[in-house]
């Protein structure tokens, strides 16, 4: 789903058009709202990447609450559903800022659509972490060239740390995700990084993903120390998996910890989407990457230290199950 709110209205019964009304999963916020509630107590969140999946219907929203007129309203849905998902989970990622600078008037919106116990992380957006852009329909004519705003600290602070500022309170994380960087060495990036990384205010926790195998580097490791910022244990297809990320002690950079649990190795991330839509079930359970996620929330509880843990649909199929099975101590579906 994306950030911006859909006009379509659907029926809703036993012959409605949206099948998985008919024999929802069994509800999953209950079981989750207490050990998660548990966990937040002592600094450690856990959420999910976005929130606006109407596969979730039946396990963490309740459709009802959704109804125009008898018809399940898409519009009412996106427009509200945060409210009902920190009912259950204490964090949320927003993935959709990477796309854009959301402006002053979204920002209001979204912000006054949850209650301030909600607690939230950001993708800065792509336009100061991205070298040269793809080439994307996406990008238009600019694919293919250098980005002149490439970790331009001027532009960040203007269009997106200056508009965040008065919600600091509820602002766990920024994360910068730099996508694959061909032909550019490690020491190529952190010498990028490093003057970017000093230039920021000191009033939000950071955190940095990369997705170079070459960048797990003590070099890179070593920068974001020196700063207290953190490396984001991400599972992504083209990276080290978790369980090998996980085991490296300069891999823990900060005095907080944050892993975006995303995707299985070596799947594509149009592959993920085409095989889990409607995100209604787990359909590939990830023994690996849930033993991960646990060892991060057992290490966190050890150091007393904050650790701000995300789950993508496109791990397993559903992140809400995902989290479960995490919480419970599974590692089977």
């Amino acid at each position: 789903m994306t950030c911006q709110g859909a006009e379509k209205e659907t029926q809703v019964g036993h012959q409605g058009l949206l099948p998985f009304f008919d024999q929802p999963e069994p509800p999953l916020a209950r079981p989750l709202q207490r050990p998660l509630r548990d966990l937040a107590a002592h600094n450690i969140l856990i959420g999910a990447s976005s929130w606006k999946y109407e596969g979730w219907l039946g396990q963490i929203y309740t459709p009802e609450r959704y109804f125009v007129r008898g018809r399940f309203s898409r519009r009412k849905f996106e427009a509200e559903c945060l409210a009902e998902y920190a009912e259950t989970f204490p964090i949320v990622c927003g993935d959709f800022s990477f796309y854009q600078f959301p402006t002053p008037e979204f920002w209001a919106r979204l912000f006054a659509s949850a209650p301030p116990s909600l607690m939230f992380a950001f993708k800065a957006p792509e336009m100061v972490t991205v070298k040269r852009w793809p080439r994307h329909a996406r990008y238009g004519e600019a694919g293919g060239h250098a980005n002149e705003f490439f970790l331009h600290s001027g532009v960040l602070q203007a269009e997106f740390l200056d508009r965040l500022a008065r919600y600091e309170r509820q602002i766990a994380v920024l994360i910068f995700e730099f996508g694959a960087m061909p032909h550019t060495s490690v020491q190529e990036f952190v010498a990028d990084l490093e003057p970017f990384l000093d230039a920021l205010p000191a009033r939000f926790r950071y955190a940095v993903e990369v997705r170079n195998r070459e960048f797990f580097d003590p070099l890179y490791f070593d920068a974001l120390r020196a700063r207290n910022v953190a490396h984001v244990f991400n599972a992504w297809s083209r990276v080290p998996e978790l369980p090998e990320q996980i085991a490296r002690p300069e891999a823990f950079t900060a005095d907080f910890a944050v892993s975006r649990a995303l995707l299985r190795a070596g799947r594509a991330y149009e592959a993920a989407v085409e095989k889990f839509q409607p995100y209604s079930r787990i359909q590939d359970p990830n023994p690996g990457a849930r033993r991960s996620l646990k060892a991060l929330i057992e290490r966190a509880q050890r150091n007393k230290q904050p650790a701000f843990l995300f789950v993508n649909n496109r791990l397993e199929g559903n992140a809400p199950g995902t989290i479960q099975a995490v919480l419970s101590g599974g590692e089977e579906a």
